[in-house]
């Protein structure tokens, strides 16, 4: 399994998983793959710096990566209060009034209702470089894209590669003229952002076109797909839904029982594509929150990154609220084959066994 990827990043499995979750990043880093951070969540500098202090000591030595959501362009921003204010009201109103439908209850009065909402801005999300590139992080990746060029440089000045995701070869093409080491080719089938090309076409396209690296990522879960990546040119896979279904995932994001049992229990067709996350199409887990915003009268969403301002203070009630059938999840079309929750090593051990299977089964054809 091992490819020219694993001796650039010092790993010894090319599997990159992406996850808000340190305790999988550290998890998938000791098993032998590259665990990659996502810092959105984070709203304070100081509080990702004392996270990635943790991920330092508890890697085991092992390489890990963070990832940002950072735009190319800088959008026009002020502070938090000026954006809001560019909130129609009547979203406000659809959100309220579709909570109340749910029964989905207030938060507590002392809880802070603007955790991940100002990750999203650009300005938090060059702190989290800034703070990222402080540690021993051996990639930086943007969930949006080329980070802006002077950021790339940043990275490079320091040594740190660079990945941006791609949903189409011309997008790959124009990441690597702005200094990217590695493209990310994402398909239709992942969770979160996506374009509309699957990965079977997308993943051989973009190797032809670019010089550099890529990693496969949409509909990726086991040793099989794994192979397929690999066989369709790919230096390695980036997967992120398969790590929510996991152990380690309830020890960061302890409210997520709810969420993982409506994970376990999705078939491979619970899913839809939209942009009420976060303005941007994004596939997440088909529930009664989805179904609302899908409704005749619901409002068209926002441009990022008003959106996420607007359902981020909903989705942590909804969180808070525990129940299956509302929350609101980015998960891939993968989500089928997440049917029980086990720790990240046992995902890594099946992956690894699942594409020395696959190979055997290829050779027997020869």
């Amino acid at each position: 399994m091992r490819t020219p990827l694993c001796d650039r990043l010092g790993i010894d499995l090319p599997i990159i998983g992406f996850t808000p979750s340190e305790h999988v990043a550290a998890a998938l880093s000791r098993a032998g793959g590259l665990g990659v951070l996502g810092c959105v969540r984070f709203n304070d500098a100081a509080e990702l710096d004392r996270v990635l202090t943790w991920m330092d000591e508890n890697t085991g030595g092992k390489p890990y990566g963070v990832d940002i959501v950072m735009p190319a362009k800088v959008p026009a921003e002020g502070t938090q209060v000026d954006l809001a204010k560019l909130i129609p009201d009547g979203h406000r109103a659809f959100v309220d009034r579709v909570l109340k439908e749910l029964s989905v209850p207030p938060l507590p009065d002392d809880t802070d209702e603007r955790a991940g909402v100002l990750g999203w801005l650009h300005s938090v999300a060059r702190s989290h470089v800034e703070v990222a590139l402080n540690h021993p992080i051996k990639l930086i990746a943007n969930a949006l894209g080329s980070p802006p060029v002077d950021v790339i440089g940043q990275c490079h000045d320091r040594g740190v590669p660079v990945a941006a995701l791609a949903g189409k070869a011309e997008h790959a093409v124009r990441h690597v003229e702005n200094g990217v080491d590695f493209v990310v080719a994402q398909g239709y089938e992942a969770g979160g952002h996506t374009g509309e090309i699957a990965s079977m076409v997308l993943v051989p396209e973009i190797v032809d076109a670019v010089d550099v690296p890529v990693l496969a990522a949409g509909g990726i879960g086991s040793g099989r797909q794994m192979a397929a990546a690999l066989a369709l040119g790919a230096s390695g896979v980036w997967m992120g839904s398969m790590w929510l279904a996991t152990e380690e995932y309830l020890q960061t994001m302890g409210e997520s029982v709810a969420m993982q049992q409506a994970l376990v229990a999705a078939s491979s067709s619970d899913t839809v594509r939209t942009r009420i996350y976060t303005g941007k199409p994004a596939r997440l887990l088909k529930t009664r929150w989805t179904e609302a915003w899908a409704a005749p009268d619901a409002p068209e969403p926002l441009p990022m990154p008003l959106q996420n301002l607007l359902v981020s203070p909903a989705h942590n009630r909804i969180h808070a609220a525990n129940d299956p059938s509302v929350v609101s999840m980015p998960v891939g079309q993968i989500v089928g084959r997440m049917n029980r929750v086990r720790p990240v090593a046992d995902v890594v051990a099946e992956l690894v066994s699942g594409y020395e299977e696959a190979l055997s089964r290829l050779d027997k054809t020869r």
